[in-house]
């Protein structure tokens, strides 16, 4: 693994944007807390620092900070907006609320200072701002090298200490060349090498599984989605023959979902696959349970059971120690990695028992889903499962808002495959990042042949997004909802009812529970 950026999270709503930029420009970066030492930076040993945005004020008290000392260990860091503020107020600059709001795009232009950062760049362009506080003066030795109308330190630079920072936001689509900017500070002031690509990663994940695993056997928890069946290529090509695919049927599944997968990986494949079928276990330990964060926990530790008795039927004596897993960067930081808040446990991170008799390889877990399915056609997986889209490890158990039953389970697996039938048939499907049916566990009153129904609703959930952090719901043509409206009820026992979800991330998250 070559040196990493480090992206010094402040709460910034884009510091998972600044963490994929910096991947575009084929260099590696990690996102880490505002908390973290200079001691602990040196141990990470950063080819560069990134100081994140955040919706704080610098100056008020218990306002996000960071070591000071962060900023003389000689390491090039940028800056932006809140970070460019927390920059300049450890240096001995101001930073004030003057009156001045600068929220969109805005008129960004030089100010005649020799500027290392913006060179190549034209005397004026436009830029993203989000700032209610300015910097109203630079720290000594900075050189401020472009300003707005309304506020003098747009940009502003300490070459000799390699520091830099911008009041606006160059991760930002909307940022003219913003992408160009962060790219020229990596690659000319940081002297990174764009080195981050496709093969390096499977190069670097095959070297670090052949030195974990050794050579002994593996198990793989495959179901079928684009993760685990990267993963499983990735170990596949690392280790081959130790390799073996389980795959536990929880009857929480998309419709032929273990046929799917049984052509697919073991007649196509050839890979060896377990086929458990273990529908009644893991509805008999969700009864009753409407809380989504037992159920996450409870099917993630019913997982690692299924794959433990898998694990002493192939083990004839031999200790089966490693399993892998299709964990990306996103289930980390959404199930707390120490510089995020817990917003819901993924089974497969902060659902796993504390008793786990495996020990773990995750070969995707610093990927985000875009950089996965690179890495996938890279590898030569089918593009129907590259391109496939996300399915939450816990199944339908977190579309069906209540308790899951055999029944809810039934209607909803029908419900989705008309979803996205009707999605796939409009062209859509690739333009989605999701797009599936939910069920809340409510039944609602309808007429339906001059006779009185009273039956469950259907929510069709539809969203795009890069890497699921952030997410926009889809504007589906009303033709397209009404046409899946339609048969929804028509085709779907127990459906009465279709509504659609016009929630975006934040606030809301893409799965409803």
């Amino acid at each position: 693994m070559t040196r990493p950026v480090l992206v010094v999270d402040f709460g910034a709503q884009y510091a998972q944007l600044i963490a994929r930029r910096v991947r575009e420009a084929h260099v590696y970066s990690e996102i880490v807390p505002h908390t973290i030492t200079a001691d602990e930076v040196r141990a990470k040993d950063p080819a560069a620092l990134i100081l994140s945005g955040g919706p704080a004020s610098v100056y008020e008290e218990g306002a996000p900070s960071m070591d000071p000392a962060l900023l003389t260990l000689g390491v090039p860091t940028l800056g932006i907006c809140y970070g460019a503020q927390v920059m300049a107020q450890l240096l001995g600059g101001r930073v004030a609320r003057t009156g001045v709001r600068e929220y969109g795009r805005t008129a960004l232009a030089r100010t005649g200072a020799t500027s290392a950062l913006l060179a190549g760049l034209p005397e004026a362009t436009t830029c993203w701002m989000s700032h209610g506080d300015s910097i109203v003066e630079a720290p000594e030795g900075f050189a401020v090298t472009a300003s707005t109308t309304d506020v003098p330190v747009a940009v502003m630079e300490d070459p000799a200490r390699r520091l830099y920072a911008t009041q606006y936001h160059p991760e930002v689509a909307h940022t003219e060349r913003g992408q160009e900017q962060l790219a020229h500070f990596l690659h000319h002031l940081a002297g990174l090498a764009p080195s981050w690509t496709n093969a390096s990663i499977i190069d670097d994940q095959v070297a670090r599984i052949r030195a974990q695993v050794g050579a002994q056997r593996v198990l793989c928890a495959l179901s079928g989605g684009v993760d685990s069946a990267v993963a499983a290529a990735l170990v596949t090509k690392a280790v081959g023959r130790q390799l073996t695919c389980v795959f536990v049927d929880t009857g929480l599944m998309r419709l032929n979902e273990g046929e799917q997968i049984d052509e697919t990986f073991t007649r196509q494949f050839g890979v060896e696959l377990v086929h458990v079928k273990a529908q009644d276990r893991f509805f008999d330990a969700l009864a009753g349970v409407t809380d989504p964060e037992r159920k996450r926990k409870i099917i993630g530790e019913l997982f690692i059971r299924e794959f433990e008795a898998v694990a002493r039927e192939l083990a004839a004596g031999e200790d089966v120690r490693f399993l892998v897993q299709g964990t990306l960067y996103p289930d980390v930081i959404e199930s707390g990695s120490g510089h995020a808040a817990n917003i819901k446990s993924h089974h497969n991170v902060g659902g796993l028992p504390e008793d786990l008799a495996f020990e773990l390889v995750e070969p995707l877990r610093l990927l985000f889903k875009d950089e996965v399915r690179r890495v996938g056609e890279e590898l030569g997986l089918p593009e129907e499962i590259v391109w496939r889209q996300p399915f939450p490890g816990p199944g339908l158990a977190v579309r069906i808002v209540g308790e899951v039953t055999r029944e809810r389970a039934e209607i909803l697996r029908a419900a989705d495959h008309v979803v996205v039938d009707e999605i796939r048939r409009a062209g859509l499907y690739r333009d989605l990042w999701q797009s599936f049916a939910v069920l809340p566990a409510v039944r609602t009153v309808g007429v339906m042949g001059d006779g009185r129904t009273y039956a469950y609703p259907i929510v069709i959930r539809a969203v795009t997004s890069d890497d699921a952090m952030t997410a926009d719901w889809a504007r589906l043509p009303y033709d397209l909802v009404e046409r899946i409206a339609n048969r929804l009820i028509r085709e779907v026992e127990g459906v009465n009812r279709v509504a659609l979800d016009v929630t975006s991330k934040p606030p809301g998250t893409i799965e409803w529970e």
